[in-house]
């Protein structure tokens, strides 16, 4: 059924207090579909279905909904039943929802909660939300190594309700330090009475907590893992990361790398809970650099005022000799961007980055160069086609030489190189692109003339 069909069933239902027929849509919707159509309801559809739905489904349908969302949700409950709610969900999607509750409700559906629930919520928020820390869960696996692999089983069947995954398997000593890993599979297979210790992978690859979540996620997908263990200074196993995880992290990081190269500081918050205030926060910081840049392109146009008076047909292609500089440029920083941001590419690569990109500027500035040569040529005499055309060929490589240098330059001062956006290199080039087009101009006239 498609998903505008089944918001007006689930309306419908809402309203008509049809017990019987949201249980039975409950039991047809996996958690994903309920993520996608409770955002859409209103506050008091929210408030009705949230009293139809069985208990067990509310922490799963939270979970899956944005924080933000389900932060919203739990707000509006009686903090007895939030509290109830974010004990019955996984701990780091709980941590997720409370960081989005204001400190004084947060603090209090903490109280509310069970002491040992709320402890580990509390250890989980010690940490940034964008580092692995933040992003992690407590409930994993662990295992003594003199256990025996049949033992390990045992414990493993106990506990693999309440942990996150079970496909990992982490031993650890007396002090919690982290030993090693045994998957799953390679425990069915072990002989009963092997001592885990024997078969475990000694010095599994971890991450430190402080770590930022987007090395973790690139880590864990590099090496084709399930999990990642999050260890402390001391190498205290202190949780995991699962693929879960991982896929949210990369899709908030690929969402913030795009609107930072349209020029706007990411949201914090779903777009459809964004208010017009905090939209224009979030954009007119860059839009009055960018005019305070764009200051510079005009200043440009001033100093060669008496030049373009002398010759009005430089006029003509002031808008081409801009676009070529800011498209090119846009073209280069964002294909960098890419590769930056999924490890292709690091500081040191400047060299054979910087090296391709003029290869790649020099063979597109000449076919552009010739291309605006021939028109402008023979439309507007051939000294206007000839500085149109070293002009179009040598703003081409300046940018892209500008775009392959900044991204990795703001990379190794530990600035997200997405603040490179495609209308700061527009900018940027605009008014240098001008300046190369009046030097050229002037040397081609005071040849001609």
């Amino acid at each position: 059924m498609a998903a505008e069909e089944l918001l007006a069933e689930l309306r419908d239902l809402i309203r008509n207090r049809e017990d019987r027929g949201i249980r039975g849509l409950a039991s047809r919707l996996d958690p994903a579909e309920w993520a996608d159509l409770v955002p859409r309801l209103d506050d008091g559809d929210v408030d009705a279905l949230l009293d139809l739905l069985p208990a067990d489904e509310i922490p799963e349908l939270l979970e899956e909904v944005d924080p933000a969302d389900a932060a919203v949700i739990l707000s509006r409950l009686s903090p007895a039943f939030a509290a109830d709610l974010l004990e019955a969900m996984d701990p780091d999607d709980a941590t997720d929802v409370i960081e989005h509750l204001p400190r004084d409700q947060a603090d209090r559906l903490l109280t509310e909660m069970e002491p040992d629930e709320a402890a580990e919520i509390e250890e989980l928020r010690a940490f940034p939300p964008d580092t692995a820390g933040g992003r992690m869960t407590p409930a994993y696996v662990a295992v003594s190594p003199e256990i025996l692999a049949d033992e390990a089983i045992v414990a493993l069947r106990q506990v693999a309700a309440e942990a996150e995954t079970i496909y990992y398997v982490y031993v650890i000593d007396e002090d919690e330090h982290l030993l090693g890993v045994l998957s799953l599979h390679n425990l069915v297979l072990t002989g009963p009475n092997t001592p885990v210790s024997e078969v475990m992978v000694r010095d599994p690859i971890r991450v430190h907590a402080e770590t930022d979540q987007e090395t973790a996620a690139r880590l864990l997908t590099d090496h084709n893992l399930l999990a990642l263990p999050v260890v402390d200074d001391q190498d205290h196993l202190l949780g995991i990361i699962t693929e879960d995880d991982i896929a949210e992290i990369l899709e908030e990081e690929a969402t913030e790398d795009i609107e930072r190269l349209g020029g706007s500081q990411p949201l914090d918050i779903p777009y459809r809970l964004a208010s017009v205030p905090l939209l224009v926060r979030r954009r007119v910081g860059w839009l009055l650099f960018l005019f305070v840049a764009g200051l510079l392109t005009s200043q440009v146009l001033r100093i060669f005022e008496d030049r373009l008076q002398q010759t009005p047909a430089l006029n003509l292609f002031l808008p081409l000799i801009i676009g070529i500089g800011g498209n090119v440029g846009s073209q280069t920083v964002t294909t960098l961007v890419r590769a930056i941001g999924v490890g292709e590419v690091q500081l040191r690569d400047v060299g054979w980055v910087l090296a391709k990109e003029i290869a790649v500027g020099l063979v597109m500035g000449l076919i552009l160069g010739l291309a605006g040569f021939a028109r402008v040529g023979y439309s507007d005499g051939l000294a206007i086609g000839l500085i149109v055309g070293v002009t179009i060929a040598g703003v081409t490589v300046w940018s892209a030489m500008v775009a392959a240098i900044l991204p990795l330059i703001l990379r190794r001062i530990n600035v997200d190189p997405a603040v490179v956006s495609a209308p700061f290199i527009s900018t940027l080039v605009d008014a240098t692109g001008l300046l190369i087009y009046m030097l050229v101009a002037g040397l081609v006239l005071s040849r001609v003339l």
